[in-house]
């Protein structure tokens, strides 16, 4: 995809919300091949707005990013966006990410990059400028909120829901979606076997301690992830 793009004169740019020094080290790190510019004080996303271009929505409270002290977000991190400009600053596409339950707070699924190429051509073509699209075609679809949540309390052992952010040379790794998924499945497994063993009532008054005691976690995240309405 992006030969294609560079064979049609064009040219893609990665921007983040993180200070230049880490987007160059993700862009050497992940061998991306095409540059990644710091907007850390959000200018670049400002000038955006301004021009009418797209207005990229951002998370102010960075509290769930706690685990990965290196990250800098000074202003508050950027939702996913895709925005095509030509050289006479005609917008050819244009897609943002706001976050709900129905999309993992942002963390969901992206629009399909030959999906987007292609109403990119057909701007290109048409001479017309495009509305925001609000339902490309998605490379997947995002899980539902009740299993990202399952998730994220895996990757806190059921006491607490964590976030999984990437993580750099040195940091304790997240675990993967595979290795949650078989804590979920043992962590019913001893329920069931807790209910094999000892007495209905006993079982169940310790499923509600659970219940009551992650809680707080789930309120945090659920703070902290500013989810708008679906």
């Amino acid at each position: 995809m992006l030969d294609e793009i560079r064979d049609a004169g064009g040219e893609l740019y990665g921007i983040t919300s993180e200070p230049q020094t880490l987007a160059t080290e993700a862009e050497g790190e992940w061998e991306l091949g095409y540059p990644i510019v710091g907007d850390p004080h959000h200018e670049i996303l400002a000038t955006l707005r301004d021009r009418g271009f797209i207005d990229v929505y951002f998370n102010e409270n960075t509290g769930h990013l706690k685990e990965r002290p290196w990250t800098s977000h000074p202003k508050g991190y950027y939702q996913p966006a895709v925005l095509a400009v030509n050289a006479e600053g005609r917008v050819l596409y244009r897609w943002r990410m706001i976050p709900s339950k129905k999309n993992q707070a942002g963390a969901g699924t992206r629009p399909e990059s030959k999906y987007v190429w292609n109403a990119i051509e057909s701007a290109m073509e048409s001479g017309e400028e495009p509305r925001l699209d609000e339902n490309p075609v998605l490379t997947a679809k995002s899980r539902s909120w009740f299993v990202f949540m399952l998730l994220a309390l895996a990757q806190g052992w059921f006491l607490w829901p964590k976030m999984s952010p990437l993580a750099r040379e040195g940091d304790t790794p997240s675990h993967t979606p595979k290795q949650r998924w078989i804590r979920v499945d043992v962590f019913i497994m001893l329920w069931i076997l807790a209910l094999v063993l000892f007495p209905v009532k006993y079982v169940g008054l310790a499923f509600a301690a659970w219940l009551v005691a992650i809680i707080p976690g789930l309120v945090h995240i659920h703070r902290v992830m500013q989810l708008e309405s679906d």
